[in-house]
């Protein structure tokens, strides 16, 4: 289906129209149109004409005005203060405009004409370590772009850039080598991600302790990893094991979040491992990388250490072990060479912010990068507990995310039972409804932050049914899907030659703008844009709610209609909404 005009881009036509009619020189001109509080739409552009023209602003305001053709889509268009335009637009064009959007299973939604390929990496856990409070955001904001860059059109490769090389394996492997039971199963039943965890945490402390106390261990583990870099077959079957291993409980996390992460999908640093002595070597004859007391290093004129002396990216260390620069410019060549990427997106902390520029520029300067293919750092600030510092438990350890999982389901489904018996909720209903509320709330608290900032991790204000949440959003949906239920015979039909109450007009401007929403949040990489577009969505409505009846009293067959028409079309768009941020919105609750 063709895209639908937004009543904005209706309204722009119109003045555009006005505006070549009126000062033919000045066709080209930008209304600067915006949504207002003083009317429905303000264009201020005309200020900057009558300055380029030397004009009265107000006199050629007016002008524009007279030259509009005779239309069905403004009511009315008034000069204000300098030479501003308030512009009212008719009730029928809203319903009308709404209309098109209903008949569209996008709701109106355009596809990207200029849609690329984009590889997201996101989600990227430590292999033998657990998944702590830190390792959040990267997933709930990636996987919230993948759906989002998708549904507009982009093809999204994902890729899970997990820790799964270095010396700490060495240990690891050598440990396991004299202890060969110790990530044996208790069962032959399907193995329990919290089972897996404990397997590889017991086996973890146990080889660093004898590490750091046995100095013949401690050479032996040195020895292996040797092994491991130069690919004996014995090292490398068990630290397949050590993946495997992890992959276990990450997917049983994952799982929680009610995420989809493919296996195909996760390519670990030593995915890269046979491009790194190309990738030195191409970045060294080009002249892009110099060695420097042995080691080869990047160095950029901007960027420099406490003492003065620029810092540059060392690419290959001076004893030839390769560092994370060589592997991320390995994975930008084959993301951009294998995968032929025109976007990289990195969903990855900020604190990592100067390691990116610099990889980033190399990659530039070594022509992987260019004006068709560029690489963006979605950086994302940090987790802060409710007194404002670095989430951490009372003993001063790292929040392990399942715990912190688990806390939100239970805090959530306490919530769902309160109000259960009024619904006529099952049990199980409860405990689904639960984990849909739980999860829904954190990944939503930290999606409705702007991703570079900090935010605070405070269960009781995202679990609460008041304010900016997403429980407030999914009980908005299902007091929709309630109406419904009570409606009858009355079925939603768009009825254009209505006069809307205040609160029709508001909730129907607002919707006809989730089009233009998810086009900014794909564009800007900006999910939060879109949380905020579906809770002042959700706001509206429950105003809608208070001061339009839908059923009772009964208002007249038409309005009945059209109020309907307007509460599906809310939820269509509630539904779709969340469903990008990867957020379920029950039917009941």
């Amino acid at each position: 289906m063709a895209s639908v005009p937004s009543l904005a881009s209706t309204v722009q036509q119109r003045l555009a129209d006005g505006l070549s009619a009126a000062l033919p020189d000045a066709a080209s001109a930008d209304p600067l149109l915006r949504r207002s509080d003083r009317a429905d739409f303000q264009a201020n552009g005309i200020l900057a004409l009558a300055k380029q023209l030397k004009g009265n602003p107000r006199e050629l305001a007016t002008k524009v005005v007279e030259a509009i053709p005779a239309n069905d889509v403004l009511k009315e268009i008034e000069v204000s203060g300098p030479g501003f335009l308030n512009i009212t637009v008719t009730d029928a064009a809203i319903i009308d405009t709404l209309a098109a959007r209903a008949a569209d299973a996008r709701l109106g939604v355009p596809f990207n004409e200029s849609a690329g390929t984009t590889v997201i990496d996101y989600a990227q856990p430590n292999v033998a370590k657990e998944m702590h409070v830190g390792h959040l955001r990267s997933a709930v904001i990636g996987a919230a772009m993948v759906e989002i860059l998708e549904f507009t059109g982009e093809t999204v490769v994902r890729r899970h850039h997990i820790g799964d090389w270095g010396t700490q394996f060495g240990m690891l492997i050598q440990f396991l080598i004299e202890h060969p039971h110790e990530l044996d199963h208790s069962s032959e039943a399907e193995v329990s991600g919290e089972e897996a965890m404990s397997n590889l945490n017991r086996l973890y402390k146990a080889s660093r302790a004898l590490f750091d106390s046995d100095e013949e261990f401690k050479t032996r583990a040195r020895g292996r990893v040797v092994d491991l870099q130069a690919g004996d077959e014995e090292t490398l079957a068990l630290w397949q094991r050590f993946v495997d291993e992890s992959k276990i409980y990450f997917y049983s996390v994952f799982d929680k979040l009610d995420m989809d992460i493919r296996d195909g999908d996760v390519v670990g640093e030593s995915g890269y491992n046979d491009m790194l002595t190309e990738t030195c070597r191409i970045l060294e004859e080009s002249g892009v990388a110099v060695r420097s007391e042995g080691a080869l290093c990047v160095f950029f004129d901007d960027v420099k250490g406490p003492d003065g002396n620029p810092t540059p990216l060392i690419v290959q260390k001076s004893d030839g072990g390769f560092g994370y620069a060589a592997t991320d410019l390995s994975a930008i060549r084959d993301r951009v060479q294998n995968l032929k990427a025109t976007s990289l997106l990195y969903v990855v902390d900020a604190r990592q912010s100067l390691h990116f520029k610099m990889v980033f520029e190399t990659a530039r300067r070594a022509g992987w990068l260019n004006d068709e293919v560029k690489a963006v750092q979605l950086a994302f600030g940090t987790v802060l507990g409710k007194d404002g510092k670095p989430f951490k438990t009372r003993e001063g350890e790292t929040v392990r995310l399942v715990d912190l999982l688990d806390e939100a389901v239970d805090r959530a489904t306490a919530v769902v039972r309160e109000k259960a018996e009024k619904v006529g909720l099952t049990e199980t209903e409860i405990v689904e409804n639960g984990q849909y509320v739980g999860i829904g709330a954190v990944k939503y608290a930290d999606l409705s932050t702007s991703a570079a900032r900090d935010y605070k991790f405070d269960l009781d204000q995202m679990v609460s049914l008041n304010g900016d949440t997403s429980v407030y959003l999914q009980y908005a949906y299902a007091r929709i899907k309630s109406i419904f239920g009570k409606a009858g015979d009355r079925t939603p039909v768009a009825h254009a030659e209505l006069e809307l109450a205040p609160a029709e007009r508001a909730l129907g401007l607002h919707l006809d703008r989730f089009a233009e929403t998810v086009t900014e949040a794909a564009v800007e990489y900006a999910p939060h844009k879109l949380t905020a577009y579906l809770y002042q969505l959700a706001s509206l409505y429950t105003t809608f709610y208070d001061q339009c009846p839908v059923i009772k009293p009964a208002p007249a067959q038409e309005v009945a209609e059209n109020r309907l028409f307007l509460c599906d079309l809310t939820a269509r768009t509630l539904h779709q909404g969340m469903a990008l941020l990867g957020i379920r919105t029950p039917e009941r609750l």
